[in-house]
């Protein structure tokens, strides 16, 4: 009988079409792939940290936080557009949607040309005048990627555009790889940017079906657009303080190196809280689209079941490098690399206190409610930038990284007054996350004290 019980359910799971079955699906799709993902990166990390020095890393840790930041400070929220615009399908709405995404991409490159004569200055590094136009042209040629993309998401066909961005994260890391045993130097790094994003939009180009882009731009689509955009333009400024900050405050003032195992021990560190935000950012606004909890009980049920089991995955995920991050390291990284390991740990447990929030996010994006959502990222960003530079002041690194798990936990609040204002809130879910956070932190810190005592020592 359980046997027979096992089979339905697998069969229900492989072809069911019910918006319950599609989530859980697209949720196992997107954790495996960015799991392969994740992995595909840590074999990246440990070849280039044995054909590389630290500073190359310290370098191109600055280099990724313009990149980033650029990237996300014009987004125009064209991506969440397609997902819950009812004209998400129409080829009217794609073209626009398509054209506007080059015309960005063109635009953040010229950016990075003139940003990079300033910023080699504010850091009094010049190579970062070469590095930043030629990594910029990473984001000239991701502006080309086809909204087919988001097509699949959509409709949460999801295991085919995983499986490219993984092929063409293959693609990148061996080119990188080959590069960096060749030249030794952040250059490879750089090269490998702009020749991962070529590899992945010549992938997407190739192998996802569907409406082909035309260069179109349509006034009332592209109106309707960019003011549901603002907010969300705003809400990445927010965003990039929130995912960025801290790299850009701590590289004011460490050193190449110490940067560079900064960024080893964060890459680490962050593995949990990323896969959680890739499926919710990429189920939940089709989940909330389809599903209301407000509307309709059975649809609370589904939410509820899934908030929960992805809330739960990334804590368990995160307590497994809380506990375990300075053995993480040890194994993986030569002696260089040694003081990432409580970097892993107190990463993992400031994120803890974050996931609880995370579920909330979506919801409003769902509802067309990007104001509300630019609210809640800013509130998060703000506190995050105090907290992070009122610990950095008093304890260095570790102050900074145990300042952003408060100023997580603070945040808290402003998502629970968006989610109540969409009627998707649950106590239940925020009470059983709240409280394992916090019983798995205590238990990491008690295990690792002597060494978390020392580092705050050092001030570093």
């Amino acid at each position: 009988m359980a046997n027979a019980a096992n089979r339905t359910l697998l069969e229900r799971l492989k072809n069911g079409d019910g918006i319950g079955v599609r989530v859980v699906r697209s949720s196992a799709s997107i954790a495996i792939g960015n799991g392969a993902s994740q992995a595909l990166r840590l074999v990246s990390n440990l070849a280039l940290s044995r054909l590389l020095f630290p500073e190359a890393f310290g370098l191109m840790a600055l280099v990724t936080v313009f990149i980033t930041g650029l990237h996300m400070l014009s987004d125009a929220g064209t991506s969440p557009s397609i997902m819950r615009h009812e004209r998400g399908d129409m080829p009217r709405f794609l073209n626009t949607v398509w054209s506007l995404q080059v015309l960005r991409g063109v635009f953040l490159w010229l950016l990075t040309i003139a940003i990079a004569p300033p910023v080699a200055r504010l850091y009094d590094e010049p190579l970062l005048a070469q590095l930043l136009p030629v990594t910029g042209i990473s984001l000239l040629i991701a502006g080309l990627a086809p909204t087919r993309y988001e097509t699949y998401l959509r409709h949460l066909r999801v295991t085919r555009v995983t499986l490219l961005d993984l092929g063409s994260q293959a693609i990148s890391i061996a080119l990188v790889i080959v590069l960096a045993w060749w030249l030794q130097s952040v250059w490879a790094l750089v090269f490998g940017t702009i020749l991962g994003a070529a590899a992945r939009v010549g992938l997407l180009h190739a192998f996802l079906d569907g409406h082909v882009d035309k260069f179109r731009i349509n006034r009332e689509d592209a109106s309707e657009i960019l003011t549901f955009g603002r907010w969300i333009f705003l809400s990445s400024i927010s965003g990039f303080v929130v995912l960025q900050g801290d790299k850009a405050v701590l590289g004011a003032y460490l050193s190449l190196a110490a940067l560079g195992i900064y960024n080893i021990g964060y890459f680490m560190g962050i593995f949990a809280a990323q896969l959680t935000d890739v499926v919710q950012s990429k189920v939940l606004i089709p989940l909330y689209r389809e599903a209301s909890p407000a509307t309709s009980s059975n649809d609370a049920r589904v939410v509820h079941r899934l908030r929960l089991l992805l809330s739960c995955g990334g804590l368990a995920l995160l307590g497994l490098f809380a506990f375990g991050g300075t053995v993480i390291i040890e194994l993986l990284y030569d002696p260089r690399y040694a003081s990432a390991g409580l970097i892993v740990v107190l990463i993992a447990c400031a994120q803890m206190m974050g996931l609880a929030s995370k579920v909330y996010d979506q919801a409003a994006l769902a509802y067309g409610d990007s104001r509300g959502f630019f609210i809640v990222v800013a509130v998060r960003a703000v506190l995050q930038t105090i907290f992070l530079w009122v610990g950095a002041a008093i304890f260095g690194v570790a102050g900074a990284l145990i300042g952003q798990g408060f100023a997580l936990l603070a945040a808290h609040v402003g998502s629970i007054v968006l989610a109540r204002k969409h009627k998707c809130w649950d106590p239940m879910h925020d009470g059983v996350i709240i409280s394992g956070a916090f019983v798995l932190s205590a238990g990491a810190v008690l295990v690792h004290r002597d060494g978390l005592t020392a580092f705050l020592a050092s001030g570093l």
